[in-house]
């Protein structure tokens, strides 16, 4: 509380879905909180840890009639100046495509006292539970992540990165695949480079399609509506053959229960990074090198 009896807003990130992938912080907050503005993607059990507040669902889903971000703003100012303890809850981390520097703007400008609650974001989370590294030495020395929501923002950025010199990943681009795949080809990409489109990441509806970027734009996936990523780089082909499906137009869940689908996605951990990893790094080494001679 500040000194005039003026509540507090904490942007708070919620991660990827699995509450236990949140912050001791957040999960703090949560349970301190009087009013909750949540995403759509929000997961309710991630919900459930805001035990006595009112939530209020402000979220907006692609296509669909949604709460704008300058409404979002005035509820947040509205309702801190009425001394509540208000927790913004953003999918992935707040200010990574989720326009939590809008709010932080907002807030100061209003001379509301805030504070920002990184989360972990999904732009890492989910390729890593697909056993697909961002980097990896020799392969990948950087990443760069753009949202697939408007052609005008992903265009610039995808335009100014060399063929194969750093991973791609999208969020929010499961409408614009297509586009996307289109513009690196038109760019000078291969078309046998690996890409994975990573579905409902740390939730027990997770699914992974995996194959090629020529094969990315045409990629059957399921219907349900599953928040999407999109990884494209030779480190897609470093993930685990059991942690999701291997093929062009097939979607597959990994073989056994969700447990063990996490230890899988979680190899390092399980002890099985190395014997797991080695034979797709090399086959992907070899495929930078045979591009490049």
């Amino acid at each position: 509380m500040s000194a005039h009896g003026a509540g507090f807003v904490s942007l708070v990130g919620a991660g990827p879905g699995d509450p236990e992938l949140l912050t001791r912080k957040a999960e703090r907050r949560l349970a301190e909180a009087d009013v909750v503005l949540y995403d759509a993607l929000v997961t309710p059990e991630t919900l459930a840890l805001a035990g006595h507040a009112t939530r209020i669902c402000v979220g907006k889903r692609a296509g669909r009639p949604g709460t704008s971000q300058e409404a979002i703003n005035r509820i947040l100012v509205r309702t801190a100046r009425r001394g509540r303890r208000v927790v913004r809850l953003k999918c992935g981390d707040p200010f990574v495509l989720g326009r939590g520097g809008e709010e932080a703007l907002a807030l100061a400008a209003a001379g509301v006292q805030f504070e920002v609650v990184p989360g972990v974001s999904t732009a890492l989370a989910a390729p890593a539970l697909a056993g697909i590294p961002v980097t990896h030495r020799g392969i990948a020395s950087g990443f760069v992540v753009v949202s697939g929501h408007s052609e005008q923002g992903y265009r610039p950025v995808l335009e100014s990165i060399a063929p194969h010199s750093a991973t791609v990943v999208v969020l929010m681009g499961i409408g614009s695949r297509a586009e996307v795949a289109a513009l690196l080809l038109g760019r000078g990409w291969s078309p046998r480079t690996p890409a994975a489109v990573l579905l409902g990441a740390s939730t027990p509806h997770a699914r992974t399609w995996r194959g090629t970027l020529e094969g990315l734009g045409a990629a059957v996936l399921p219907e349900e509506d599953l928040p999407g990523t999109i990884a494209i780089g030779e480190v897609v082909a470093l993930a685990p053959e059991t942690a999701s499906a291997v093929t062009d137009g097939e979607v597959r869940r990994a073989a056994g229960s969700l447990p063990e689908e996490r230890a899988v996605a979680g190899s390092a951990s399980a002890g099985r990074a190395d014997t797991e990893t080695t034979g797709p790094a090399v086959a992907a080494v070899a495929a930078v090198a045979a591009r490049t001679r």
